[in-house]
């Protein structure tokens, strides 16, 4: 979740189980490809989460494959999306902790000259809105504009009278990266205007998909990058290890689930606390008192700012391991770095001030889930490579 709009709760910088699988009769995959751009910031990162939170399938649909991006070596996961008719085409960032799809446009008096910018009025099927509409950051970045709605196209699913959030202004933040919005997968409780449907509630509604959930696979840059959304079902062919069935409390409007314990270097270090499945996070944050715990087990020193400095050596390092409704899912040694060379990296985990933990892309690209929103629940299972 890495943006989110103005709600009672920020985030910025996304119980008992069975195992049982989810079979999609409706499946599409959304593929991702690595790019090796874009610095690491895992200040930012921190900042931009505290402001925010404050069947089967083993192939490509024909139509239904949207390539999507690696960002700096497992940094962010976005993908493209059509918007309008004719179709425009923007690159996203897909978020699991937000639920506005918003994208930078020709209205914009500030956006960024390098962005692809959405034209409504080169859209024949547009409609623009009388509401307006704003998003704050933690990190003092900003974007806000009018709503409107318009045919947007995710996967090959043609999703018709979308509500969109057209940007006509974006702090300066935004200008110089490589995405031209967000396109939030959480439920419609935190629409920065409420009553809107989001991308998901509208795939389900329209039946477009046949059963409401979406798989999501998270490749590494060690094992090649990429990785893939399945929306109305998953890829079996990602999934190394038996499902478990975890109940979300989505009370907040975010997949919150409870850990029931963690271990890190072989020692155990807490007991339950909850954490939300956060795909536009790109750290693992933990709570303030578990962080310390974690970085004391690995040696990692705090920086003072929400990150630790790990020895960027952690081959010798034993996973940290989540226990959650009676199994167990690890973050992979190499996973424990975010960013950097030589001795001393950045720690692919950190803390953020929450009274809760948010399980981020560093979780996330180690275990593949399925996210449920007509029950609620998610599926977990280690990912496969």
């Amino acid at each position: 979740m890495r943006l989110t709009a103005t709600i009672t709760a920020f985030l910025a910088i996304a119980t008992f189980a069975t195992a049982a699988p989810v079979k999609g009769k409706q499946q599409h995959h959304v593929p991702l490809v690595p790019n090796p751009h874009f610095k690491r910031n895992a200040t930012a990162s921190v900042l931009r989460a505290q402001a925010k939170y404050g069947p089967y399938v083993t192939h490509a649909f024909s139509g239904g494959v949207v390539p999507m991006t690696d960002y700096q070596n497992d940094i962010m996961y976005y993908g493209e999306v059509e918007i309008g008719t004719p179709p425009q085409k923007f690159y996203l960032d897909f978020d699991t902790g937000s639920s506005d799809l918003w994208v930078a446009s020709t209205l914009c008096q500030n956006c960024g000259s390098g962005q692809t910018l959405f034209d409504p009025s080169s859209s024949s099927s547009f409609q623009e809105s009388s509401q307006t509409w704003q998003i704050s950051y933690g990190d003092g970045s900003t974007a806000n504009g009018v709503l409107g709605t318009d045919t947007v196209v995710l996967g090959g699913l043609a999703i018709q009278g979308q509500t969109i959030d057209v940007a006509e202004q974006e702090s300066s933040q935004f200008q110089s990266g490589p995405i031209s919005g967000l396109l939030g997968l959480a439920f419609d409780t935190i629409t920065s205007v409420q009553g809107i449907k989001t991308p998901v509630d509208n795939l389900i509604s329209q039946g477009l998909i046949s059963e409401p959930i979406f798989g999501v696979f998270l490749g590494k840059d060690s094992e090649g990058g990429g990785g893939e959304y399945v929306f109305g079902g998953y890829d079996s062919n990602h999934i190394g290890g038996q499902l478990t069935t975890v109940p979300v409390d989505n009370s907040q409007g975010w997949y919150s689930i409870n850990i029931d314990g963690t271990s890190a270097s072989g020692q155990q270090v807490t007991g339950s606390f909850s954490g939300i499945l956060d795909t536009g996070t790109s750290l693992l944050l933990l709570e303030n008192s578990l962080a310390e715990q974690v970085a004391s087990a690995y040696g990692a020193t705090d920086n003072g700012d929400g990150t630790y400095t790990i020895s960027c050596d952690t081959s010798q390092f034993p996973p940290l391991v989540f226990d959650i409704a009676g199994a167990q899912f690890e973050v992979s040694s190499d996973s424990l770095v975010y960013s950097g060379s030589g001795s001393s990296c950045i720690a692919g985990f950190g803390y953020g001030g929450l009274p809760f933990s948010i399980l981020g892309d560093t979780f996330l690209k180690n275990n593949y889930v399925i996210f449920n929103q007509g029950v609620p629940e998610v599926q977990i299972a280690p990912a496969r490579y």
